[in-house]
């Protein structure tokens, strides 16, 4: 009260919400950058050096023709320049670039020395003839015959002689071959074929590395001209392999076979199509790709069970236990996967790889488990073979292993009492639970996009199936060692009674995500965001490395969903698929072909064998929609009509001058430059959009014009 001469009480603290947003915010940010320079003075760059190795290689193969000597040393000298101006700006933050720019630019130019080390010329023309040639690989095995590589062809007289170093051939089951057979007969050589649609495998590109020019088979008897050294290590693997492989054949059947031959020996020639879907629907198809489950279980097994045994007896308590079991583990892993292809199983000789730098820190007394050491794997996988860069199991595994690591980094929310074996149990199947999550949302994006599938309860499939997984791999262990006694047969049993149980879950798991799975078609670019993400995940430390990865999805979904097309025109075939109603059915070809069958898988629908808006005569076919009609060329007769009329015309046979002046046309000359075309009706432009699936012929991998 004015003039009582009583003191103004304070004005009380007001907590607007707009200050309370600004302090989180300010927080917020300081939190972000802190986590950025933790990363970076914690030396994480390292961690990104297989990133930026895989960002060259990406630009390498994304270019749209190939670069001359001339290109690459420009830029060669470019990321030299910016080396140079890192070192005399002496910024932090320019010198831990220069590695990244080094790993960036030896990707870049990794594929162009791989193709001038191991790429072969592509056969371009059919090649026909009686040839002899030397078997290096033996892909599989079974009733229908035997599919192997094979190097050193040679022609005999009055046969046309081919340039290139290896072929994949198809031979009859007799007489049964092993590497280093050299064979001859008469054989048929045809040249690689492309990818079946835009973005999808490229047998060209991978064949091209692996130095194989050419597909074929044989078209008549193959006899073993000269026989191959027994003493040769490759050939006594195989040999032993085989062997395996027979004794599992002998005391299973069925699926309970092909399953087992794929955990034991590598071999899923044998697996259905149908346990394939399966096994994919319930979030199980990789527990039959030998990976870095199957080497955990056997080598970790391996080195609880020897470090049990040798603890178990007094007299050598003195000894290093924990190094040699680590040792006797490290030897199991290596044996194993010996077993299961070698160096030509490249998911397993990853994992082989990165077990071999978990058991060496073990031996060395660090941390065995670390992103570090992921990098080291990929680095050595990359330089080794980098066209699995492009490959879905090389994505899968390596998301996979960054991002259990990567959780496995943060700080842990709840400790379980190892005392305690009820709790144990229920931590096994929680960190079961956890790692199937992990693995499945780290990989949900490659998987989707290689596979066009996502198995919504493959966290459940997982947990019901690992006990049984883990008795199918011991199981396998135990039959192996009793091998030499004829005791393999009971564990091969047991083993396929697991191996049955394990695909009643699939089933069941299956059945209950039949209505949930889902059909997501993903632009290429989503590949490399994820990527980008996975980077981010890796680099940094704490929980800001979810940041990335979380604004990922909402991109993807709201710009990264492909289209689905209205036309499909097979380039090798005369098939030609049209958007019938919600499906795709042919205006020509047949129901079965190889291309068909792929863009039923693709799309995950059926191709009718007849499109209800198609008429056809001798000459050719007219196919109408709602919104085009399409002409499909069988004779020269039908151009003078079809060449103006509709909104596209496709022709197997050279069309006459002008045609296509007023209507989209895609003839021999445009299927034989670019594979397989992929069209969608813009209904602005009143015209398609058309994507073919070889976007250059200028690449050392490309099959010319044929």
């Amino acid at each position: 009260m004015e003039g009582s001469g009583e003191a103004a009480l304070p004005a009380p603290l007001v907590r607007t919400p707009g200050a309370s947003w600004r302090r989180l915010a300010a927080h917020s940010r300081q939190s972000f950058l802190d986590a950025l320079a933790s990363a970076a003075r914690g030396r994480r760059g390292f961690v990104l050096l297989p990133f930026s190795a895989i960002f060259g290689l990406a630009l390498y193969a994304l270019l749209p023709s190939q670069p001359s000597a001339l290109h690459m040393a420009l830029a060669a000298l470019f990321v030299l320049a910016l080396t140079l101006w890192a070192i005399a700006s002496r910024s932090d933050a320019a010198l831990r670039l220069i590695p990244q720019l080094a790993a960036f630019a030896w990707g870049f130019g990794l594929l162009a020395m791989h193709g001038v080390a191991f790429g072969t010329p592509m056969l371009s023309w059919p090649a026909y003839g009686t040839y002899s040639a030397q078997v290096d690989e033996i892909l599989s095995a079974d009733g229908e015959g035997t599919r192997v590589v094979v190097s050193a062809i040679t022609p005999a007289e009055g046969t046309r002689s081919l340039d290139i170093r290896r072929a994949r051939l198809f031979l009859p089951t007799e007489p049964e071959v092993r590497i280093g057979d050299t064979i001859s007969g008469r054989f048929r050589l045809a040249a690689v074929p492309g990818p079946v649609l835009p973005g999808a495998f490229d047998s060209q590109f991978h064949a091209y590395f692996a130095g194989i020019g050419a597909y074929g088979s044989a078209i008549g008897p193959v006899e073993i001209s000269v026989p191959g050294d027994e003493t040769d290590l490759a050939r006594q693997v195989y040999g032993l392999r085989s062997f395996i492989a027979d004794r599992i054949d002998e005391a299973l059947e069925g699926s309970s076979a092909a399953i087992g031959r794929a955990m034991v020996v590598g071999d899923q020639s044998a697996i259905t199509d149908e346990t394939r879907e399966v096994m994919a629907a319930s979030g199980l198809a990789h527990v039959y790709s030998i990976s870095g489950l199957h080497l955990s279980i056997v080598a970790g097994g391996i080195f609880w069970l020897m470090r049990w045994l040798l603890a178990s007896l007094p007299t050598v308590l003195i000894w290093p236990i924990k190094h040699i079991a680590a040792i006797a583990g490290l030897l199991a892993a290596f044996g194993y996967l010996l077993l299961a292809g070698g160096l030509d199983n490249i998911p397993a000789f990853r994992s082989t790889l990165m077990l071999a730098l978990i058991f060496g820190a073990v031996l060395a007394g660090r941390r065995a488990l670390t992103m570090r050491n992921v990098a080291i794997a990929a680095l050595v996988i990359i330089a080794i073979d980098p066209a699995s860069v492009f490959r879905a199991s090389f994505q899968l595994s390596f998301a996979a292993v960054v991002g259990l690591i990567g959780i496995f980094e943060l700080p842990r929310i709840f400790a379980s009492d190892a005392r305690n074996p009820v709790t144990r149990a229920l931590h096994f199947v929680s960190a079961t639970a956890w790692t199937s999550l992990v693995a499945g949302v780290a990989t949900l994006l490659f998987s989707a996009y290689h596979f066009q599938q996502t198995a919504p309860l493959g966290v459940l499939g997982n947990v019901l199936a690992l006990p049984f997984v883990s008795m199918i791999m011991w199981f396998g262990v135990l039959a192996i060692l009793t091998m030499p006694v004829g005791l393999d047969g009971i564990f091969f049993k047991l083993m396929g009674w697991n191996i049955d149980r394990m695909v009643d879950v699939a089933n069941l798991v299956a059945g209950w995500s039949q209505h949930l799975t889902g059909n997501p078609l993903l632009a290429g670019w989503t590949l490399l965001a994820g990527l980008l993400a996975l980077a981010w995940f890796a680099f940094i430390e704490n929980r800001w490395r979810l940041l990335l990865p979380a604004l990922i999805v909402p991109v993807v979904l709201a710009f990264g969903l492909e289209p689905r097309p209205d036309v499909l025109i097979a380039d090798t075939t005369q098939a030609v698929a049209v958007r019938d109603g919600s499906g795709l059915s042919l205006v020509s070809g047949r129901p079965g072909s190889f291309a068909v069958d792929v863009w039923s898988r693709h799309y995950q629908t059926t191709v009718a064998a007849k499109h209800s808006g198609t008429r056809c005569d001798s000459i050719g076919c007219i196919v109408t929609t709602p919104a085009f009609t399409i002409a499909i060329v069988r004779n020269a007769a039908a151009f003078a009509e079809d060449c103006h009329g509709p909104a596209l015309v496709v022709a197997r046979i050279d069309p006459p001058r002008g045609c296509g002046t007023s209507t989209q046309l895609i003839g021999p000359s445009e299927l034989a430059a670019g594979g397989v075309h992929w069209l969608r009706w813009n209904e602005a432009a009143g015209r398609f959009d058309i994507r073919p699936a070889i976007s250059s012929l200028n690449r050392p991998w490309r099959v010319g014009p044929r």
